[in-house]
């Protein structure tokens, strides 16, 4: 069985469906917290079991919080595999609460390593972030970069991080920690840039960069995030390692809003707003260990990928359309 801690959210959703379809057992702890409208959460479930019908894999939807050790422990005893997706998300959220940010992604994420100290589980597959960087020395960053967060949201991930390595070391755990850079897609999050930017010009009204849009972001479309998951399943290679799962490019954000306006909408400007506290400045992933470990190789730049979830954002536009505007 796979364990899919999270399993509700964005990431954890097209994870669960994947190994759905490809026949596994899934399990989903999720608390179906509203940071975002649970709407979006409840389609992921629909999509998971959607799947389940569909082949030979089964589902199963366990409504609960990851600071509950007792149930994690309970859930991890019966796993083969834990994907640890679970997170509170958000750098500005956690500027605005960062003791959430630590119980959750902190503590949780002690839960899961606890219980795996006393279970069979093969293998703990642990859902860091870019955020872990933090200030760059150089671009783009290896894993080697120092780690300098600039938000209470990555101090909480690397926090988890390191706990997830001493573990594998001391306990003789089988953990990879994977670095997502800003991932994106069909279900992403809709309070995320590039769902605004398509809602607001989908309706005809210009997007709103923050700041001067010179940031860069390393935007990585989904299915890749999820064929990197889906090899840890087949292979040790990467136990005990911390790899980059990025794409194969950077854009600004100022660039971001360009390529979107100019496949929606050619004719309107650009607006901007007071940059936010806690954005990095700028992400760019090496993706050369994720590439020499798993044979990781990011599929699709920044326009293939818009293009896709622009198609899917208009075929979808009745109920997400509403959650971004809710956003």
């Amino acid at each position: 069985m796979i364990l899919v801690t999270g399993g509700a959210g964005f990431i954890g959703g097209h994870l669960a469906e994947q190994f759905v379809r490809d026949g596994h057992d899934v399990v989903v702890l999720d608390d179906l917290d509203p940071y975002y409208d649970v709407d979006i959460k409840r389609r992921n479930i629909e999509c998971a079991r959607e799947a389940a019908h569909g082949g030979s894999g089964s589902y199963e939807l366990v409504e609960g919080d990851v600071r509950d050790a007792d149930l994690v422990a309970d859930l991890v005893d019966e796993a083969a595999y834990v994907y640890h997706q679970a997170a509170q998300a958000g750098v500005r959220t956690s500027v605005e609460n960062p003791r959430r940010v630590d119980d959750i992604n902190v503590e949780g994420t002690l839960n899961v390593l606890d219980a795996a100290r006393a279970s069979p589980v093969e293998r703990i597959v642990f859902a860091s972030s870019s955020s872990v960087y933090g200030k760059p020395r150089d671009l783009p960053y290896d894993e080697d970069h120092p780690t300098t967060p600039i938000s209470p949201y990555g101090v909480s991930k690397l926090a988890a991080e390191n706990y997830v390595r001493v573990y594998g070391d001391l306990y003789d755990l089988s953990t990879v920690a994977l670095r997502y850079f800003t991932v994106y897609g069909p279900r992403m999050r809709p309070n995320m840039a590039i769902s605004n930017f398509v809602s607001r010009c989908a309706n005809g009204e210009p997007p709103v960069v923050y700041g001067d849009g010179s940031q860069t972001r390393d935007f990585t479309y989904i299915d890749d995030v999820v064929r990197a998951n889906a090899k840890l399943l087949d292979t040790d290679a990467a136990d005990g390692e911390v790899l980059n799962i990025g794409s194969t490019d950077t854009v600004s954000i100022a660039t971001l809003a360009e390529v979107i306006r100019d496949e929606i909408a050619p004719d309107l400007s650009i607006e901007h707003g007071e940059r936010q506290a806690g954005d990095a400045e700028h992400t760019h992933a090496d993706v050369t260990k994720a590439g020499d470990v798993l044979g990781y190789e990011p599929t699709e730049d920044i326009r293939s990928g818009v293009r896709q979830f622009i198609a899917w954002y208009r075929a979808n536009r009745e109920w997400y359309e509403p959650l971004v505007r809710s956003s």
